[in-house]
């Protein structure tokens, strides 16, 4: 289960999951730079860098798993 203290990484270690984070704004998701520049980050912090609405993003990710 994802929760705001889910690293990216983690995240995009399934490819499925890009769609549902670029849907829900996350920049260059498949970028290999954003995959570095973001890799060190959470999903709580992603979420409020972008003024991302963290509770959607979670939702969406955890019913795809």
């Amino acid at each position: 289960m994802f929760t705001k203290e889910s690293a990216y990484q983690e995240v995009i270690a399934n490819e499925k999951n890009y769609e549902i984070l670029a849907k829900h704004g996350v920049p260059c998701v498949s970028c290999p730079m954003a995959k570095y520049e973001m890799g060190k980050l959470k999903l709580g912090d992603i979420s409020e860098i972008y003024g991302i609405d963290l509770k959607a993003l979670l939702d969406d990710l955890n019913k795809s798993k």
